[in-house]
């Protein structure tokens, strides 16, 4: 699992993050269980919010997960409705994503594939790029948890940490998207490189500039912020035994060069 603003750690018994070493630097790992199922969790932000969208790690976070055996990833963040149709406090089970600069915060494109000649090196193939079998368990969890979702969406990633324009939004609206956050776009594309099964869940705190006449107040949104971290915590241990009946695949295929 991972999760970002508002929330930063899980009801996980017996766990406290560890560091977990990788080639892209160290990740904050806690691992434990929920609803008897075997859990990795990851703060994007960490304890105190220490790392801004600009600072996450999400090489590190992704291959921390991939190196320590997850079999299927769920990523769950707070954002800002572009479609206006969007409750606030309401949930979106994401189906589609918007990420045209495929880079990370410091400029680098938002790859593992950083090494010529390596091996695992190839290109992510795919349809939709999350996946179906994750997405399933997260509707599923919210009906058991007795929270509405939506079922679809595009998630739009902004670059952080400002938040976006009039004119940003209403092109973003223009493309389909439904709603923005700064730090699940690297996720849904690292994770697709390492063939982990990915699914991300939304929940709207605010709605982004110009989306509606008036703008949400900044109380509103953290009240909203803080309100998420209950939700989520109720809908992940819900939707967790869903998928451990039935692990799920890897959307499309990584083309490989080699072997």
């Amino acid at each position: 699992m991972i999760t970002g603003t508002g929330t930063y750690a899980l009801p996980l018994e017996g766990a406290e993050p560890e560091p977990v070493a990788t080639r892209f630097g160290e990740a904050l790992v806690a691992r434990g269980s929920i609803a008897d199922v075997e859990v990795l969790h990851v703060s994007r932000h960490g304890k105190g919010h220490t790392r801004l969208s600009n600072h996450v790690t999400h090489r590190a976070n992704v291959a921390a997960l991939a190196e320590l055996g997850a079999e299927a990833v769920l990523g769950v963040t707070v954002c800002g409705a572009v479609d206006p149709s969007v409750p606030l406090g309401s949930l979106i089970a994401f189906d589609d994503l918007h990420f045209l600069s495929n880079r990370l915060a410091d400029g680098s494109l938002s790859t593992l594939y950083d090494t010529p000649g390596d091996p695992r090196r190839g290109h992510w193939i795919f349809e939709d790029p999350f996946s179906h079998r994750v997405r399933e368990a997260l509707i599923a969890g919210c009906g058991d948890a007795g929270v509405a979702v939506r079922d679809g969406g595009c998630y739009g990633h902004v670059d952080g940490p400002r938040f976006n324009t009039r004119t940003e939004i209403r092109s973003l609206a223009l493309a389909g998207v439904t709603a923005v956050s700064q730090t699940a776009g690297p996720e849904t594309v690292l994770c697709g490189e390492a063939e982990l099964p990915y699914g991300l869940l939304g929940y709207a705190t605010d709605y982004a500039n110009g989306a509606t006449d008036e703008a949400t107040p900044v109380a509103e949104l953290l009240r909203l912020i803080d309100a998420s971290r209950e939700v989520f915590a109720r809908v992940l241990a819900a939707a967790l035994p869903h998928l451990a009946t039935r692990p799920p695949e890897p959307p499309g295929v990584v083309y490989r060069f080699e072997g």
